[in-house]
Order: structure tokens, then C-alpha cells, then sequence
């Protein structure tokens, strides 16, 4: 917390004022010295509280009314006791006072974070910024606050403002590697986690940080030499049990999973959270009566999500109900909360990057991602990383995913249909339009295949393959569906034709 030094000036003039009044008292009311001497000290006495009073109650904050620095010091004071209302109270007298006081208004953010005042406090780090620009806390206390707020581009811009003024910026590090973990960009993330963590002082927290980025790249052991060593030092550390009881599951090892979860219940007794993993952790070492006995003391269920065993999930019917909302905010919010209770269900990770697929593709992704890892043999879940990786434009990497998807399972149709796509627009028009034709036997009413097998032949150079295409497209189009694809193909049929009569763009023969 920032502190100034106070200035002993003003209490001192003060006094000395009041002993100046109380002689000249004495010396122009004759009347006065010849009052016995304990009625003379009375006298000054009644004097100097009268002095002191009168400047109290001409100020409700005391001694420090005029002075900015003596009120942030009050301020901080208050902050440090949690008596938010009160440290707000001071900070911004102090502004009132002196109004370009960035540090005032860095401390009136805070405090105005934990109140929950939370457009107020954003406001409060902008200014603090405005008034000085070479400072990185407030950047990185405003990307903080809008990450909170599910901000993660504008959080990204402030994190990175902080470190292009500190690189070394603590809370910018371990938070931005945390977003861009969740973008999917696990080497970045792994990059900012190391250095968040180069310091001689860097907090538990950045080490925690580091594993989750090692385990995310795949490091398993290193991540697991950083929980150890951290659990070493802090047997009781909330944040590491629970990342290390993750990573044991992960590696199957659930009796050291269940130790990890039943010392964080000690830490947090009754948490729900807690309790949930514990619960999961043995049903997934088989001891299922254990596992209802947990979730039952939690006051939660063990509920049927699907048909299938796999899709079993933790948490309470009223969860379960909001998940299914239709309403998209309600169910978000619901299977984040189910997510934090059941952090290996592959079902669950799937349906919310189902959710995301359109309006945040890169957390679509990773969600995806994650549910395909859990459970790669499930088709469902490598289609929708897939298709996340079609929104995301990384075609190569999703016809290479969808390659194996369609050969374990060839009558996959959503698989199919994706994976033409992806050939489609990896410029791989050969194996595209054997897709698209097997999409077409399958599926006759999606018209528009036809269109993509055309222009794949017109492509490679195939015109009369491409000719015939077009016309199949034609005349199965929907003017209403199909007006953008059904333009195109009239403006580019009399040269194709032309080119055909010209004797260009004949399949060779092999």
C-alpha cells in the first residue's frame, strides 16, 4: 500500500497560535493577572481547548482537513482495517482537495472494487492513469477488474499496457497467461507464467500459475515438481490441493487425489466445491457408495445427464435445470458452475464451448479442446474441437482431426460435412469434393454441396466436371437461400463454357 510521510507543520502552528492568544489575553485584560494563579493556568487552559475545539469543529475529518496527504494516510489506514466505506471517504476528500492525485484515485478504485461498485471503479483506475502515465498499477488493477467482469480483450490491453511500462508487473503476468491459457494460446501462457515467476519474491500464486501453463502444455511432471514443492512449503494451500488433486486424476492416481481433496475440505470445511471434486474423485476410483455418502453430506446429487455413465455429473437439480435454460446467459453461468464442481466432464466442457462457438471462438475452442483430451475416442467431442477450429480458421488442423474422426467412423455426418469444409478452405480440393459427394449421397436436400463441388472442379482446372456441377446446383438452388452462390455461377458460366468449347480444362486421363 502506497504511504507518504505527514508533515508536523500545521499541528505545530496550531498550538503555538494558541499560547500566542492566550498571552496577548492576558496581556490587554489588566483584570486577568491579578486572578489568583491557578485561575490564570484555568484561564489558558479553557483557552487552548477552546482554540483546539473551535478547529475541530470547523473540520470533520480533524487536523488533516487541508491536507491530501494526511487523508490518503487515513484513507490507507481504513483500507487496511477492510472499512471500505470509510477509506473511500477519505480518498476522496483528499481529491476534492488536490484533484490530480493518482494515487488517491489508484486507492478509491480499490476500495471501490470491494464494495462491488464496479463502473465506479473503473472509472477511478482510468483517471489514475490519465494522471500518470509511466505507472503500470492501475493498468494492470483495471485488467484485473475487467477480467473479472468477462472482459477478456479489453483486460488483454490493459495487462499489456502494464507490461510495456514494467514487464516485470506481477499481477499482469499471472493474469494475462490466464486469458490467453483460456484463448488456447498455451505457449504464451506458459512464456508470461515463467516470468511471472523469475522474481526472487514472486508470490505462490504465480507458481500455482506456472504448473496449470506446464500441465497445459503437457508437461505433467513439471507441473506436478511445482505442486509438490508448493505444498511442501504450504501444506494447507487451497489453490494448489486442488490443482495437484486435478493432475493426479488426470494421471489416474486417485488415492493421492482423494488425500489432495480431503486436506483442502480441512482447509474449507463444508465447501461445496471442494466436496464435489472429492465426491467425483471416488466415483472415479470406484467407490461409489463413498462418492453418494460425500455428495449427499454436501447437500448435492449425483445426477444422470444422459444415458451414458460417463455424462454423470455432480451437482443440484436446480443446476441441472438452469443448465438447460434456454436462455444462454442462464445456462453459461449454470455450467460454469457445474464445470467448477465436476472440472473433468468432458459432457460438460462440450456444451458450454457449444455455447461460445459463435460469439467467443477461441474460448470455444479451448473448451473443446479440453473435453477432447478427457475423452478422445468420444467423436462428438473431436467434431466440435474440429468445428471450433473451422470457426477459428485453422483448417489444416481440423481436416487433419476430422481425417481420423470420419475413418472410425465413417457414417458420422456432421463429421463428414466438417470435414469438407475444412479440405474446402485448406485448398485441398481433391479430397473436398469427395466429402462434399459423400455429403450429397447422404444428405440429397443440401443443395449448396453441389455449388462446392463445383467450384473445387473449377479449381483444380476440371471445367467439364465443373459445368455439371453447376448445373445440378442450378436447378436444385433456392433463390432465397441460395441468391449469393446462384449470382456467382451466372456470371461465371458463359466463360467457363467458352473455355470449354476451347477444349480447355479437360481431365487427363490417367
Amino acid at each position: 500500500m502506497l504511504t507518504f510521510q505527514p508533515s508536523p507543520d500545521r499541528f505545530f502552528a496550531h498550538n503555538k497560535w494558541c499560547a500566542f492568544l492566550s498571552i496577548v489575553l492576558a496581556s490587554r485584560f489588566p483584570f486577568i493577572r491579578k486572578i489568583a494563579t491557578y485561575k490564570t493556568w484555568l484561564v489558558l487552559i479553557l483557552v487552548a481547548i477552546f482554540c483546539v475545539s473551535s478547529k475541530a469543529q470547523t473540520d470533520e475529518f480533524g487536523d488533516a482537513a487541508a491536507d491530501p496527504v494526511k487523508l490518503f494516510e487515513r484513507g490507507q489506514g481504513a483500507h487496511a482495517r477492510h472499512e471500505f466505506e470509510k477509506a473511500l471517504e477519505f480518498y476522496e476528500q483528499a481529491i476534492k482537495i488536490k484533484p490530480e492525485f493518482p494515487e488517491a484515485e489508484f486507492q478509491r478504485g480499490n476500495a471501490l472494487v470491494s464494495l462491488a461498485r464496479f463502473d465506479e471503479a473503473e472509472a477511478a483506475f482510468r483517471r489514475a492513469i490519465d494522471l500518470k502515465k509511466n505507472w503500470s498499477l492501475p493498468h494492470s488493477a483495471l485488467g484485473a477488474l475487467l477480467m473479472r467482469r468477462e472482459r477478456d480483450a479489453d483486460a488483454t490491453t490493459s495487462f499489456r499496457a502494464a507490461l510495456a511500462i514494467d514487464p516485470q508487473d506481477n499481477v499482469a503476468l499471472r493474469l494475462l497467461s490466464e486469458i490467453r491459457l483460456r484463448a488456447g494460446d498455451a505457449k504464451e501462457a506458459l512464456d508470461l507464467a515463467k516470468r511471472a515467476t523469475s522474481g526472487p519474491d514472486a508470490p505462490t500464486s504465480s507458481w500455482i500459475g506456472l504448473a496449470i501453463a506446464e500441465r497445459a502444455n503437457d508437461n505433467k511432471p513439471g507441473a506436478r515438481t511445482i505442486l509438490d514443492r508448493t505444498l511442501t512449503d504450504e501444506p494447507t494451500n487451497l489453490a494448489a490441493l486442488l490443482e495437484r488433486s486435478d493432475l493426479l486424476i488426470d494421471l489416474k492416481e486417485y488415492e493421492l487425489a482423494i488425500a489432495d481433496l480431503k486436506n483442502a475440505s480441512k482447509v474449507r470445511p463444508n465447501d461445496k466445491i471442494v466436496l464435489s471434486r472429492l465426491a467425483y474423485a471416488y466415483q472415479q476410483a470406484g467407490r461409489a457408495e463413498e462418492a453418494a455418502a460425500v455428495a449427499k453430506a454436501a447437500g448435492l446429487e449425483i445426477q444422470q445427464a444422459s444415458g451414458d455413465d460417463k455424462n454423470k455429473v455432480i451437482g443440484t437439480p436446480e443446476e441441472i435445470e438452469a443448465a438447460n435454460n434456454d436462455d444462454r446467459n442462464t445456462s453459461r453461468r449454470a455450467l460454469e458452475k457445474l464445470i467448477e464442481k465436476n472440472p473433468h466432464s468432458a459432457m460438460l466442457l462440450a456444451r458450454l464451448g457449444a455455447s461460445y462457438r459463435v460469439d467467443d471462438p477461441a474460448r470455444s475452442l479451448e473448451l473443446f479442446r479440453k473435453a477432447s483430451e478427457l475423452q478422445p475416442t468420444e467423436a462428438e467431442y473431436a467434431v466440435g474441437y474440429a468445428a471450433a477450429l473451422v470457426q477459428a480458421r485453422r483448417f489444416v488442423e481440423a481436416a487433419n482431426i476430422l481425417r481420423q474422426v470420419v475413418r472410425l467412423n465413417p457414417k458420422n455426418y456432421t463429421a463428414h460435412a466438417n470435414f469438407a469444409t475444412a479440405l474446402y478452405e485448406a485448398k485441398q480440393f481433391a479430397a473436398a469434393v469427395v466429402e462434399f459427394e459423400w455429403v450429397v449421397a447422404n444428405k440429397p436436400d443440401v443443395i449448396v454441396a453441389q455449388y462446392f463441388i463445383a467450384t473445387s472442379h473449377d479449381y483444380l482446372g476440371e471445367y467439364p466436371e465443373a459445368l455439371a456441377a453447376y448445373e445440378k446446383f442450378l436447378a436444385g438452388a433456392d433463390i432465397k437461400t441460395n441468391q449469393l452462390e446462384i449470382e456467382k455461377v451466372k456470371l461465371r458460366l458463359p466463360t467457363l463454357q467458352r473455355q470449354i468449347k476451347l477444349g480447355e480444362g479437360v481431365k487427363k486421363k490417367p
